[in-house]
C-alpha cells in the first residue's frame, strides 16, 4: 500500500515506522527540520510494541514538493486546530481516489476535512494507545487502552475497503478494527480525554492520580456528566446509556490501563504549544449551547487551560 503520513509527531511517527516495517511506501510530511532530523536517523518507536526503526521512502514539508499523487491512503495526524488547513491542502495535491484516516483527538475533525474532501473518501479513527514524542521522529508507546477503531460516518465506505485498511494496520502491530458506529467510539474518546488531559495538564499528575483524589474525581464526575447531559440533547448516541454506565467502565477499566500517563495536553504547554481544549472541553460547551445545556465545569476547565497555555506561551 502507498501511504503518506501527514505530521510526524508522536501518533504520526508510530504509524509511519510500523507500517514502513511491514513493507509499505511510506512518505511522511513535516515541518522543514523536523523532515532533516528523520531523513538524518529515520524514525524510531519504543515502549510497549517493542523497539523499531525505519527510513521511509521519501520525506517533504509540503505537499507541492510531492512529484508523487496516487496515493493509497493519507493518515492526518495533525493537531485538531490544523485539520481544515491539512484538509485543504490535501484535497489540492493528493489523488481523489486516495482515503484519509482522520487519526486525532476531539470533536469536529470530519466535519471541518469534509470541507474539502469528500466524505466518502474520509475515515474516522479512534486512537486510544499512547505515545509521547522523545525527539523528531521519535515515539515512545507507553499505554494501550483498547484497539483502533476506524469507520466511516454515515456508512459511506465500503466495508470490505475498511476491513483492508484495518488489516494492514493491524499486521503492522497496532491493533485495529472496524465498525459502523465509529462517531460512538469517537465520542467515548472524547469524554475519556476531558475528563483527564486537561486536569492532568492543570495539576501535572498522571491519570491515576487523578481518580485517587477525591477533589480531581469530583471534578471528573462534573465534566462527565455535563458531557452527558449535552449529547442526550443534542441526539448524539454512545456507547453508554447514561453517565454512571460510563464512570463504571472509566474508573473501572480504562483509567487503569492508562494510570502512568501523563496528558498530551500537559506536553503541548511544557513545549510551549497549542492544545487541543477546543476540540474537547471547549466543544463541548459550544454544543451545550447550541442545544440549551449549561457546562459550567468544562467551560472553568477550558477557560484555566487556556490560560496556562498564554502564561507558558
Amino acid at each position: 500500500m502507498k501511504i503518506l503520513v501527514f505530521g510526524l509527531g508522536a501518533l504520526g511517527t508510530v504509524y509511519s515506522c510500523l507500517l514502513k516495517e511491514q513493507g509499505h511506501y511510506v512518505v511522511g510530511v513535516d515541518r522543514d527540520e523536523v523532515v532533516r532530523t528523520v531523513a538524518e536517523h529515520g524514525v524510531q518507536v519504543s515502549g510497549i510494541w517493542g523497539t523499531h526503526a525505519q527510513s521511509l521512502d521519501n520525506l517533504v514539508s509540503s505537499l507541492e514538493d510531492l512529484d508523487e499523487r496516487d496515493f493509497d491512503l493519507v493518515i492526518l495526524t495533525v493537531k485538531s486546530y490544523d485539520t481544515a488547513d491539512v484538509a485543504s491542502q490535501i484535497a489540492g495535491f493528493i489523488s481523489p481516489a486516495a482515503y484519509t484516516l482522520l487519526a486525532q483527538n476531539g470533536y469536529g475533525n470530519f466535519e471541518a476535512a469534509s470541507q474539502h474532501i469528500d466524505p466518502a473518501r474520509l475515515i474516522v479513527g479512534r486512537v486510544i494507545f499512547g505515545a509521547e514524542t522523545l525527539g523528531a521522529g521519535e515515539s515512545r508507546v507507553t499505554v494501550i487502552a483498547d484497539d483502533v477503531i476506524i469507520g466511516s460516518p454515515g456508512n459511506l465506505i465500503d466495508t470490505g475497503v475498511l476491513e483492508r485498511i484495518s488489516q494492514t494496520c493491524d499486521e503492522a502491530g497496532i491493533p485495529t478494527r472496524t465498525s459502523s458506529e465509529v462517531m460512538k467510539y469517537v465520542w467515548g474518546k472524547i469524554i475519556y480525554n476531558s475528563a483527564l488531559n486537561p486536569l492532568g495538564a492543570i495539576l501535572e499528575v498522571p491519570y491515576g492520580r487523578l481518580a485517587d483524589d477525591p477533589h480531581a474525581r469530583q471534578l471528573m464526575d462534573d465534566i462527565i456528566d455535563e458531557i452527558f447531559a449535552v449529547l442526550h440533547a443534542c441526539g448524539q448516541d454512545t456507547l453508554w446509556a447514561e453517565a454512571a454506565t460510563y464512570k463504571q467502565v472509566f474508573y473501572g477499566q480504562l483509567i487503569p490501563t492508562t494510570a502512568l500517563h501523563h496528558a498530551s495536553m500537559l506536553q503541548d504547554i511544557q513545549r510551549g504549544r497549542k492544545t487541543e481544549i477546543d476540540a474537547l472541553n471547549g466543544a463541548v460547551v459550544r454544543l451545550g449551547r447550541q442545544c440549551g445545556i449549561a457546562t459550567p465545569v468544562n467551560e472553568v476547565v477550558a477557560a484555566l487551560i487556556r490560560a496556562k497555555e498564554s502564561m507558558r506561551g
